[in-house]
This record gives C-alpha cells, sequence and structure tokens, in this order.
C-alpha cells in the first residue's frame, strides 16, 4: 500500500496509529483475536500492517459508544503487533494482535480518520520475595480450580499460566481468561506493581471461585429437588438421545466395516494397507456430519477404487497383431513394422522396459487409432490423456488432500477408470504441453515414463507409491520440436507420413465409408459410389496430411444418401 505523506511523517516521528476497542482489555504477551469492524479501525490496522507492524490498543471508557473520540480512550493501553488480518466477505477483518508492552498515550491527535498517539513506556517494578512466590503458587492452584469447575473456560488455559514465572506476567495472563469485567481488567492493566497486581487478581480469583462453589451447590440442591415425574422426564429424554446414538453409531460400524472389506479385498502393497487402516481409524473417530469425514471418505474410496493388483492377460502374439494392424490400417507399412518390432521384443523378454514409444505426425494420420489397435492386439485396456494446454503440476500428480476439492492427477484418474493395472497408456498431444507459475508438468511425467522409477509413482493426494512399471505408455506429437528435450530423451520417434492421394482413397473406400454407411443406417446395396467419385472427393475438396476432412465430407455425402433413400427416391448415387 503507497502512504501519503502524512502518514508517513506521522510514522517518522514516532506516531503509531491507535486502534479502540470496547468490550476488552489487552494485555501485554497475549494473543487476542478481534473481529475489526470500524472504518477507523480498518485503517489503522493497513497502515500498522503496510509500515512497522506496531499499533497501539486503547479500551473505551464507554462500551456502548459506536465511533469513540479521543477523550472517550483511556490513556493507558499496550503496543501490539497485528500477526495476521484475514479479510471477511462483508468487508470487516478478523485480526490476531500480540501484545507487546504497557504504554501511556501523551498527546493523541487525527488524520486520514485514524487516530496518532505519541506514547511513552511505563517501566514495572520486579517481585522476587518468598512473598511473591507464595502469592504466585497460590494463584496458579486456584486458577486451576476455577478452570476445572468453570466449563466455559478452555482447559488449555491452565497451561498458559502453569510455567509462567514472573509475577506481573502471571497476574496479566490469569486476568486475561477470568470473565470480569472490561473496568476491572483495565484496573488491572493500569497497575504497574507487579505484587499488587497479582494480588488484585487473587482476590477476583477467590471471588469467583466462592461464586462457581455456590452454583454448584445450588444445582446440586435443584437436582436433589426434582420430582419424580421430573426425573422420569429427564431419563427418558436421556434414554431417547441415547438410542439415537446408538443407532448413528451402528450405521457407522456398518460402514467402517464394508470399508474393511473393501480394503482387504484390494490386495494393496503393505504400506498402502497400513496407510488406508489408519485413515479407516480416523473415520471411525470422526462425526458423521463433519466435513473431514467426507474428505476421508472420498480418500479411501480412491484408495479402494485403484487396481493395486488386478491386471489384463497379455496376448502377445506378432502374427496376430500383424493380421490385425493390417486389417484396420491401410499403409504406413514402416510404423507397423516398428511396431511389431517392438511387441516381438516384448514376446520374447516379456518385459515392457525400453523406450517409449512416440508417434510423430500429422492430425488425422491414424496416430490414436493405432494405438487402440495394439491394445487390442496385446488383449490390454486402452486409456487415453490429452495433454493439450496442460500447464498446472498438480494435473498430472494431483492436488494435496490440504485444499479444499482435491483430488487425484489425471494419470491416477485414467488407471482407477480403466480397472487394470497394466494398461495402454496413450499420452496425446504431448507437444502441447505447457508450464507456468504453477508448477512444469513436465517434470511429472518425467517420473511416470522413466523406467527406473516408475515403479514408485508419486500422487500428491494419494500420498503412497502407486507402480506404473506394467502400463504401456505410448506419446503423440504433431511436431517433435515440441516436445520438451527431457521427455524426448526417454523416447523412440516414429514418424507417421503423409498419405498420397491414392492411399487416402483406398481408405475411404475400405474403411471410412462402410462405417459412415453403417452409422446412417444405410445398407451397402442402396447406394452406389464410384471410385472415380472418390478420388475426386480426395482430390477436389480436401487438402490435408490426414484423413479428416474426407471423412467429414464422407458423413456429408452419407447424410444426403439417407434423406434420399427415406424420401422414397431411387438408389443414390456419390457422383
Amino acid at each position: 500500500m503507497s502512504r501519503s505523506p502524512s502518514v508517513r511523517g506521522r510514522v517518522a516521528a514516532g506516531l503509531l496509529p491507535v486502534l479502540p476497542v470496547r468490550d476488552t482489555v489487552h494485555f501485554p504477551g497475549l494473543v487476542n483475536t478481534l473481529h475489526v469492524v470500524r472504518d477507523r479501525s480498518l485503517k489503522a490496522v493497513k497502515v500498522s500492517l503496510s509500515g512497522d507492524r506496531r499499533l497501539v490498543v486503547l479500551s473505551q471508557r464507554d462500551m456502548a459508544l459506536e465511533e469513540p473520540g479521543q477523550e472517550d480512550l483511556h490513556a493507558i493501553g499496550i503496543v501490539s503487533e497485528p500477526l495476521q488480518a484475514l479479510p471477511l466477505p462483508d468487508g470487516s477483518q478478523r485480526v490476531a494482535l500480540r501484545g507487546l508492552r504497557r504504554v501511556r498515550v501523551k498527546r493523541m491527535e487525527e488524520e486520514a480518520g485514524i487516530f496518532w498517539a505519541e506514547i511513552e513506556d511505563l517501566s514495572e517494578g520486579v517481585a522476587d520475595s518468598l512473598e511473591a512466590e507464595a502469592l504466585r503458587r497460590a494463584a496458579v492452584e486456584t486458577f486451576t480450580t476455577v478452570v476445572q469447575l468453570n466449563k466455559k473456560m478452555p482447559p488449555e488455559a491452565i497451561q498458559s499460566v502453569i510455567h509462567t514465572e514472573d509475577a506481573g506476567a502471571l497476574a496479566d495472563a490469569i486476568a486475561h481468561h477470568l470473565p470480569i469485567s472490561p473496568s476491572q481488567k483495565q484496573a488491572i492493566l493500569e497497575n504497574l506493581d507487579p505484587f499488587s497486581r497479582l494480588e488484585a487478581v487473587f482476590r477476583l480469583l477467590k471471588k469467583d471461585l466462592q461464586i462457581l462453589d455456590l452454583n454448584s451447590r445450588i444445582h446440586q440442591q435443584v437436582e436433589r429437588e426434582l420430582g419424580d415425574s421430573q426425573r422420569e422426564f429427564y431419563l427418558r429424554e436421556q434414554l431417547k438421545i441415547i438410542q439415537t446414538e446408538l443407532h448413528e453409531r451402528e450405521d457407522r460400524l456398518g460402514e467402517t466395516e464394508e470399508y474393511r472389506q473393501l480394503i482387504e479385498k484390494a490386495r494393496m502393497p503393505e504400506e498402502t494397507h497400513e496407510r488406508a487402516l489408519v485413515e479407516l481409524r480416523r473415520l471411525d473417530r470422526t462425526p458423521v456430519s463433519s466435513p473431514e469425514g467426507m474428505v476421508l471418505r472420498n480418500y479411501l474410496d480412491c484408495l479402494v477404487g485403484l487396481p493395486w493388483s488386478h491386471t489384463t492377460e497379455d496376448r502377445l502374439n506378432v502374427s496376430d497383431a500383424a493380421r490385425l494392424l493390417e486389417e484396420e490400417h491401410y499403409g504406413l507399412e514402416p510404423v507397423k513394422s516398428r511396431i511389431l518390432d517392438f511387441l516381438a521384443v516384448r514376446q520374447l523378454t516379456g518385459s515392457l522396459r525400453g523406450p517409449i514409444l512416440c508417434f510423430v505426425g500429422p492430425p488425422g494420420v491414424g496416430k490414436t487409432s493405432l494405438g487402440k489397435s495394439i491394445a487390442e492386439a496385446m488383449g490390454r485396456k486402452f486409456v487415453r490423456l490429452s495433454l493439450g494446454g496442460v500447464r498446472d503440476e498438480a494435473e498430472i500428480r494431483g492436488h494435496r488432500r490440504t485444499y479444499v476439492g482435491s483430488m487425484p492427477g489425471r494419470i491416477i484418474q485414467s488407471i482407477r477408470q480403466c480397472g487394470a493395472r497394466n494398461p495402454v497408456f496413450m499420452l496425446d498431444e504431448i507437444d502441447k504441453l505447457g508450464s507456468d507459475g504453477r508448477g512444469d508438468p513436465t517434470s511429472a511425467l518425467l517420473e511416470a515414463l522413466d523406467p527406473e522409477q516408475n515403479d514408485r509413482f508419486s500422487d500428491h493426494y494419494l500420498e503412497v507409491p502407486f507402480d506404473l512399471s506394467a502400463v504401456m505408455f505410448i506419446a503423440t506429437a504433431n511436431l517433435i520440436e515440441n516436445v520438451p528435450s527431457a521427455l524426448r530423451d526417454r523416447m523412440e520417434v516414429i514418424p507417421f507420413p503423409s498419405y498420397t492421394d491414392d492411399e487416402r482413397a483406398h481408405i475411404a473406400k475400405t474403411f471410412l465409408l462402410p462405417r459412415a454407411l453403417e452409422e446412417h443406417g444405410i445398407q451397402p446395396s442402396q447406394v452406389a459410389v464410384p471410385d472415380a467419385s472418390l478420388h475426386a472427393i480426395v482430390q477436389d475438396h480436401t487438402r490435408e496430411a490426414g484423413v479428416r476432412s474426407l471423412q467429414r465430407e464422407i458423413g456429408a455425402l452419407s447424410r444426403k444418401a439417407a434423406r434420399a433413400i427415406a424420401e422414397g427416391h431411387a438408389t443414390p448415387l456419390f457422383v
């Protein structure tokens, strides 16, 4: 924030912004959390955070005043340090302040809607006599009893005072927790003698203890005087609550047992199995309506849904693969030959270790469909992940569970959806990966593709390693120059050449046309398609390396033919 010259001048002159507070008094050495709403207070916090992070906290004399003036504030307060300011939707802020020391305001002025104060430090004495030590121990013991009797005071309050050796600091800490009026707390704040201050706090402690004892006796007496009908009503209401809790517990036990069975059925690695049981025990201790319970359920659903041990059986037969590739893909002889070499090595070694295949070529030449054919030839499931426009590393490696709406990375999600640990995994458009301030997804892909380390792939959401060594990764790209060099080093590039016009005409006749006719409900006998028409479509209506535009043109003609047949015309002729 840029500050005005007048603001900078006051800071340079040693003036500090003033934060007026009501219904509370702050003490040195303690952290207070305030809900700051008033415009003057919001400006004071903003100036402090942009400067030397100090401000003067002064309590109001009249707590009912909405906009106090300078004369409405006590002269003695404390210098505090804003630790954190959390903006809220309504424009207010939740501010955490740590008290530093007592001060007295010598002079106060107003500028830019902020009170500015010239201060002087207040020195405190030292109480190190035996009498002070005895008073300190008595105060700690009495405060412990008060906290145990008063259910509105947190048990952690005991720890904040039990190890405090200084009498003055002990008095401040106890006064901070005691349910006394702001005027009483202000009087304690203005008392600079540590022994006298602790004496005053001890008297307040004894008075509060007497009130708590009296309150306890009154409750006991009322409970003894409850009539039989009232006692019966009270017990019946308790019974209803107990029965409801037991029913919820039975539901929770059923859910816990169901997750336990799924965990055992998943046959996870030992490390993951132990982690799943730990999370299940946390879920069992979490209230049903707690948001954390939903986070734990989503995490357990992800763990038990992953195919930790389920694989499909490979069919590594090179002859069958050659026949399948020939039936489904025309041309591309060098490409098919290299793929058959690749599968032959896998058949002989039984291992997937080796370079990652990267199909490089223009759109529409059959890179993705060839990957599907490889999966079919091997008897594996096929997974396709498009990497175009991916810039966030978390999309590959997942989001940590500390974030709202966190989820696994896209690799783990794809493995979970396919239901097998060894699919043919196509990383499409790997040359369109990007990077920005959210991380570099290339580094995450390196771990997934490197056979030396992908047996323990780390996903931030899972927080346990997952074995990707059985996955057969295939990448595709339009331009090899755009693939990050670190990824190129781990891949074997297989170029896909453009189709000639004759090849595209043959593909149209053998593959595209029969498929288009089937999709549009047309029998082959209902249309006539001369070869010359296909060549004319290829040469005059498409200009491409692949067959995507050709497929669209044939689809358009098929729709025209379907309309002619539906209207009862004679057999259409594609010309």
